[in-house]
């Protein structure tokens, strides 16, 4: 799961992103309001974690032009500020959920949690289906004719993505943007690698290649 977390004291930030990513998220930061919601604004991340204070633009800010902008992805927001007023503010601007500071690493972990598996029902229907393969995100699996192949989890964000776009190309940047994220410090050259990955786990030609733009799904009956 990638989330984006918008936080401009910087110490903080490389706290939080070291605490998220040692429990399997993956993390992008940025330091003030219009970074961030440029960032947040590509669509590419499943949860949001949104400081109120911010320089450039103020969080509620941030978060109600996201609103704005069609996005539906779960926010939460940390604020020092904790009155009631202060509270419904957020809420009202669009916030899932509201974290006073200072606040513990468990209790981010459990709110995360609870959102996530909110998303999950949102926006998965359990399983997606494609040219007769049935993908599980969650439990990280695809199945064709009864056979049951695990993958791990770069394999699933990369193959579910390609489903929820079946018949259409994805480009290598936005691959690499959604599985593995803006600031990760890996080569573009891996979305090769992992296509490669997949297509040997599957044994399956229905993972088409464009040239130098990226990838798309098609049916295996249609390939020549």
């Amino acid at each position: 799961m990638k989330l984006l977390l918008i936080e401009d004291e910087r110490r903080l930030a490389e706290a939080l992103s070291h605490i998220l990513k040692k429990h399997g998220y993956a993390v992008d930061t940025a330091l003030d309001g219009e970074a961030g919601l440029d960032m947040a604004a590509t669509g590419v991340y499943d949860i949001l974690i949104l400081d109120r204070m911010l320089p450039v633009r103020d969080g509620v800010s941030v978060l109600k032009e996201f609103r704005g902008l069609g996005f539906e992805t779960p926010v939460i927001f940390l604020t020092a500020k904790d009155s009631t007023k202060d509270r419904v503010e957020g809420l009202d601007a669009g916030a899932d959920d509201y974290l006073v500071k200072p606040f513990s690493s468990e209790e981010l972990m459990a709110r995360l949690r609870a959102l996530a598996r909110r998303q999950t029902k949102l926006l998965t229907s359990d399983t997606l289906a494609a040219a007769g393969w049935i993908l599980d995100p969650l439990r990280c699996e695809v199945t064709k004719d009864n056979e049951i192949i695990k993958l791990t989890t770069k394999e699933t964000l990369l193959l579910e993505l390609l489903m929820r776009n079946y018949g259409l190309v994805v480009s290598k940047e936005r691959i690499w943007e959604k599985v593995w994220g803006f600031q990760a410090n890996i080569d573009i050259a891996n979305v090769d690698l992992y296509i490669h990955y997949l297509r040997r786990k599957l044994n399956t030609t229905f993972i088409r290649t464009v040239r130098g733009i990226g990838y798309y799904l098609r049916s295996e009956s249609h390939v020549s």
